[in-house]
């Protein structure tokens, strides 16, 4: 991850979140944190997503999503936990329509287009969309054409986008960020980090997201008290 810059009290908090758009608790926990902030309506944040890859072995063109599910929770687990997922779904109003899904995809491209969509300022639309595409609409999200699409519509350059997309441009950055991810001891996500100081694992409460803010903005005013007898 980029170092961020030396943090004052009217620097807007980072929030690093580290997910996969193949993971349904990872769009629980964006709405999770879309509520949290509207707990701190006056604290500014910059929001910045990391990728990380739940199965980095699904080979390239995905895999048939019922078989992946059997081998990976068995037939029972899947069904329960997916239940579990559309309950929770439907109150914070997310369409799961996991029947729609045909194949369980390699999300590297994804990724791909969400780190381009930083420098447009358009990530938050980017990963909208693909959650919506994935887990709404059943579409293909390794797709040069929906990816191209998706970039379209957030308003970025799309037949460059497709350009990059097919040039293999920053795979090896993608991966190193993702892999990075784990060796700082990431396991499951989604994993918001503020300030690159506090991190927190799972889809929490928008209550307990919120305090992790004010953590975040305590621990600057902290650093920034002068050392007994300094200058």
């Amino acid at each position: 991850m980029a170092i961020t810059p030396q943090l004052t009290d009217d620097s807007p908090v980072i929030i690093d979140v580290i997910s996969d758009v193949m993971c349904p608790w990872c769009l629980v926990g964006k709405r999770m944190l879309r509520k949290a902030l509207t707990l701190r309506p006056d604290t500014p944040v910059q929001i910045r997503w990391r990728p990380y890859q739940l199965d980095p072995t699904i080979p390239k063109g995905g895999m048939d999503r019922k078989e992946y599910l059997r081998r990976k929770f068995g037939e029972a687990a899947g069904g329960q936990m997916y239940q579990r997922l559309k309950d929770i779904g439907e109150a914070e109003g997310i369409e799961f329509n996991f029947s729609a899904i045909p194949r369980s995809p390699n999300t590297l491209d994804a990724h791909r287009l969400i780190r381009w969509a930083a420098n447009d300022g358009v990530q938050e639309k980017v990963v909208d969309r693909l959650f919506a595409v994935y887990f709404s609409e059943g579409g293909d999200i390794e797709s040069i054409d929906t990816l191209k699409e998706i970039a379209r519509e957030a308003g970025m350059d799309a037949d460059l986008v497709a350009s990059l997309l097919e040039k293999g441009a920053d795979i090896d950055l993608v991966k190193r960020e993702a892999d990075l991810a784990r060796q700082m001891g990431v396991d499951g996500v989604p994993c918001f980090v503020f300030d690159e100081q506090f991190a927190v694992m799972g889809a929490q409460p928008p209550d307990v997201l919120a305090q992790y803010i004010d953590r975040a903005i305590a621990n600057r005013a902290k650093t920034a008290e002068p050392s007994p007898g300094g200058l």
